[in-house]
């Protein structure tokens, strides 16, 4: 726990931001400069990531969100909006389901209900090998120029790339094994709190069926689709996704 890196701004109700794979809370920055005038914004860098890299790495999403949940039981919040993103994603739906009660609306970005995703640019055991074989340098840089509809063009392509940096392999490689042995499909009716989830028309991480099946079996859920988006919405839309968080969490 000691090694755990917990970002805060703001005032007010708290908003939990959880990062993705190969992320750290970085990959947050446009939303808490946004969101830390209406909220207080808790943004943590997970272990092995980020300012966390040193942390020791996990291999289980069940883990990650344990080790959220003493984060926040040490910040003395028991009750909070919850965001997550891809890899952190699929940790806040496993929050959701294990203590809905303490979560008030939940976010959903782009995400799925199987960590092994269907129709992948490639599938998680092909990541594990190139990360392997190349390196996690340059990894990073194939897998983050899939993000973005413009790739490495992209104007937050390089927040990613630094971001990512600071990953150690070993955390890289335990969260695609953790990715890859996660499937919280049966856990989404467990998920009571009012969702919207986010996707954005050409990810190539997660398929329009994938989502679908997130907002079929999430009984109080909404899907916005982000028309000319990939993988990460907040950083391809910034003030278009802003926008449509905050109308969801003050609705």
């Amino acid at each position: 726990m000691q090694d755990i890196f917990i970002n805060e701004k703001g005032d007010g109700f708290p908003l939990v931001l959880i990062h993705g794979f190969l992320g750290s809370s970085k990959i947050w920055d446009p939303q808490i400069d946004f969101f830390k005038d209406y909220f207080r914004v808790i943004s943590l860098d997970l272990p092995g990531f980020g300012i966390s890299s040193k942390a020791v790495a996990h291999d289980s999403i069940e883990s990650f969100a344990e080790i959220v949940f003493e984060c926040l039981n040490k910040k003395k919040i028991n009750k909070f909006h919850l965001m997550g993103h891809s890899m952190g994603g699929m940790i806040v739906q496993t929050m959701a389901a294990k203590k809905s009660s303490l979560i008030d609306k939940l976010i959903c970005h782009s995400t799925g209900p199987l960590g092994e995703m269907p129709g992948r640019f490639e599938t998680i055991e092909d990541s594990r090998k190139n990360l392997k074989k190349n390196g996690l340098e340059k990894t990073l840089q194939n897998i983050a120029k899939t993000w973005f509809v413009l790739g490495d063009k992209a104007e937050y392509f390089d927040l990613c790339v630094k971001s990512g940096r600071a990953s150690s392999t070993e955390a890289a490689d335990k969260s695609l094994l953790a990715m890859k042995n996660w499937n919280g499909t049966d856990n989404l009716s467990l998920i009571k709190n009012k969702t919207l989830i986010v996707w954005g028309d050409k990810d190539k991480s997660y398929s329009l069926n994938q989502v679908k099946i997130l907002n079929k079996k999430i009984l109080n859920s909404t899907l916005a689709i982000f028309e000319g988006c990939a993988h990460n919405v907040h950083l391809e839309q910034v003030n278009n996704f802003n926008s449509k968080i905050l109308n969801f969490l003050r609705s």
